[in-house]
C-alpha cells in the first residue's frame, strides 16, 4: 500500500477520520457541483415515486469523496448501506450472501467495481437488471439452476479505472457520475470546515498554504491537515500559522505544487533515463520500484493536470514545464509538448 501523505489512495488512519469528518448530506457535501445537482434530482424523483434508485456508478480517481456520496446517497433515501468491495468478492456464494441480506431499498456499494472477476459480474447482471438471483444446483447433465427472487435495491459502483469496467456491466447502471479534481477554494472550505470539527485553530493563509499542496483531493487535504496539527503541537503548542505550515510542509517535502519526492524521482527517471520519453510505465515502474498500478493511479493524474506528464500511444512523455519545474534545460532536439 502507499503511504505517502500525498497518497490518494486510502490509508489506515483515514478510516478513523472518515468516520469524524465524513458529511452527512449533499448540502454539507463540499465541491462536485455538477454532480450534487443531479444527485439531488435523481433522488428526489425517486423518493416522490417511493422507490429505489437505479444503479449508480461513481469513477475518477481515488480520494474525491465516491465512498462519501455512497453514504449520502444512503441517508438521503433513509435506506441501509453495505460495503464490500471488487477484489473481496471471489465466489458467486460471497455475491449471494451479500444480496440476499439487502432489504428493499438498500444499498449494495461495491468499491474497485472494475475488479469483480468476470464470473461475478454474470452473476450480477440478472441481479441488477431483473432483481432475481440464478443459482446453479448440481453439475453436469443433472445441473439444475433455481431463482431466488430478490427484493429491489440499488448498487452503487465506484471505481478509479472505468475503461476497465466491461460494456455489458456499464450498461446496467442508470447514473453514471464522474468526480474531478477539486480547486484550491473548495479545498479551503473542507480544511476549514475539518479544522473546525477538530478544534483546531488555523490562520485563514494557512488553510490556503494547505490547499494549494494538497492535489485538488480532499483525502489528502484532510491528511495533511493532521499532519500539520502534530507538528504544531510539538513544535509551538499554538495555532496554525502560515509560517507553522510552510515549515511543517518543508518538513513533510511537499512542495508548492503539492509534489514530493517520488513525484520528482518519477519525472527525473524519465528525463534522465530515457531523454524525456517516450517509455512506458512497466519500464518506469521497474525503475522506480514501484507498482504499475501504483504510477497510473496515483502519481499520474495529478501530474497530467499539472500539465508536467502527457500520456501518448508510444508511452509517456514528461512536457517543457517539467523541465522547467525541475530547473534543467530543454535537450536540443525538443520535440515535447
Amino acid at each position: 500500500m502507499d503511504e505517502r501523505i500525498i497518497s490518494s489512495s486510502e490509508q489506515k488512519q483515514d478510516k478513523t477520520w472518515d468516520l469524524t469528518l465524513r458529511p452527512q448530506s449533499l448540502s454539507d457535501y463540499i465541491g462536485q457541483e455538477q454532480v450534487k445537482a443531479n444527485l439531488e434530482i435523481f433522488l428526489t424523483a425517486a423518493k416522490q415515486r417511493q422507490e429505489s434508485t437505479d444503479h449508480i456508478l461513481l469513477f475518477g480517481p481515488p480520494g474525491l469523496g465516491k465512498t462519501t456520496l455512497a453514504h449520502i446517497i444512503a441517508k438521503e433515501m433513509n435506506v441501509g448501506i453495505k460495503i464490500t468491495s471488487g477484489p473481496t468478492i471471489t465466489k458467486a456464494g460471497d455475491l449471494a450472501a451479500l444480496i440476499t441480506n439487502l432489504q428493499a431499498g438498500d444499498i449494495l456499494f461495491i468499491d474497485e467495481i472494475h475488479r469483480l472477476p468476470k464470473v461475478i459480474e454474470e452473476v450480477l447482471y440478472p441481479a441488477m437488471e431483473d432483481f432475481a438471483l440464478d443459482i446453479i444446483l448440481g453439475k453436469g447433465p443433472q445441473a439444475q439452476i433455481l431463482r431466488l427472487d430478490l427484493p429491489k435495491f440499488t448498487i452503487i459502483g465506484a471505481t478509479t479505472r472505468y475503461n476497465l469496467i466491461s460494456s455489458p456491466l456499464r450498461d446496467r447502471f442508470g447514473a453514471t457520475f464522474r468526480l474531478d479534481f477539486y480547486n484550491q477554494d473548495e479545498l479551503a472550505t473542507i480544511i476549514k470546515r475539518s479544522a473546525d470539527i477538530l478544534a483546531t485553530k488555523i490562520s485563514e493563509d494557512a488553510i490556503l498554504e494547505l490547499a494549494s499542496r494538497s492535489r485538488g483531493t480532499p483525502r489528502i487535504a484532510n491528511r495533511i491537515l493532521k499532519r500539520v496539527r502534530d507538528y504544531v503541537q510539538v513544535k509551538a503548542d499554538g495555532d496554525i500559522s502560515t509560517a507553522l505550515a510552510h515549515d511543517a510542509l518543508s518538513l513533510m517535502a511537499i512542495d508548492k505544487y503539492g509534489l514530493d519526492d517520488l513525484d520528482r524521482r518519477f519525472l527525473k527517471v524519465i528525463i534522465e533515463s530515457y531523454n524525456g520519453g517516450p517509455v512506458g510505465v512497466n519500464t518506469i515502474a521497474a525503475a522506480l520500484q514501484e507498482e504499475a498500478g501504483t504510477i497510473e493511479e496515483i502519481i499520474e493524474p495529478y501530474l497530467m493536470q499539472l500539465g508536467l506528464l502527457a500520456r501518448t500511444s508510444q508511452g509517456r512523455i514528461v512536457t517543457d514545464k517539467a523541465y522547467q519545474y525541475l530547473n534543467l534545460p530543454l535537450p536540443e532536439n525538443n520535440k515535447l509538448f
